[in-house]
């Protein structure tokens, strides 16, 4: 080993050479010190409190997503837009969650309710429970899945997702 750190030090054109191994996690604390005293140091630009400049809703659309490819691997995710359609916090109760999956085609929505809703039904339930478990309270998910042909060819739906859309030639 002490042979092969004095090859790449010598022969490559690093700041410094670290062994590490991800097998044993040896070094990885080597690895993010010396991270550390390259990063510049600057102003916060979000408070400390704040953890991303994104939204719950982005959260939320995302953690749907996530159970729709742990259930679904390749059959469909691909062509699905999760949208969070409706937050309503009630001090009172549950909040209030509506999400829509818009899929291509209606096979696509076939698969993803499933027999009798199956399919649906443990999206929807893992999705809550992770949702619960970020928001750090009780939640009442209710999941819809919509065909809109060929949104992934739609510019307007595109933009309206918050996608760029078609992309311009300079």
């Amino acid at each position: 080993m002490t042979k092969k750190l004095e090859w790449y030090e010598k022969s490559t054109d690093v700041d410094e050479v670290i062994p590490v191994s991800a097998k044993y996690g040896h070094g990885i604390d080597d690895v993010k010190d010396w991270i550390l005293s390259k990063l510049p140091l600057g102003p916060a630009y979000y408070p400390k409190d704040i953890t991303s400049e994104h939204p719950e809703r982005f959260f939320i659309s995302e953690i749907v997503r996530e159970n729709i490819f742990m259930q679904f691997r390749n059959e469909v995710p691909y062509a699905c837009q999760v949208n969070v359609i409706n937050y309503q916090t009630r001090p009172n109760a549950k909040d209030f969650i509506q999400v829509e999956i818009v899929v291509e085609k209606n096979t696509q929505k076939i698969i993803l309710i499933g027999k009798d809703g199956k399919a649906l039904k443990l999206i929807a339930t893992a999705s809550r429970i992770d949702i619960e478990d970020f928001l750090h309270k009780k939640v009442l998910l209710e999941v819809e899945v919509k065909v809109k042909e060929n949104w992934r060819q739609d510019e307007g739906l595109l933009r309206y997702y918050g996608y760029g859309g078609k992309i311009q030639a300079l």
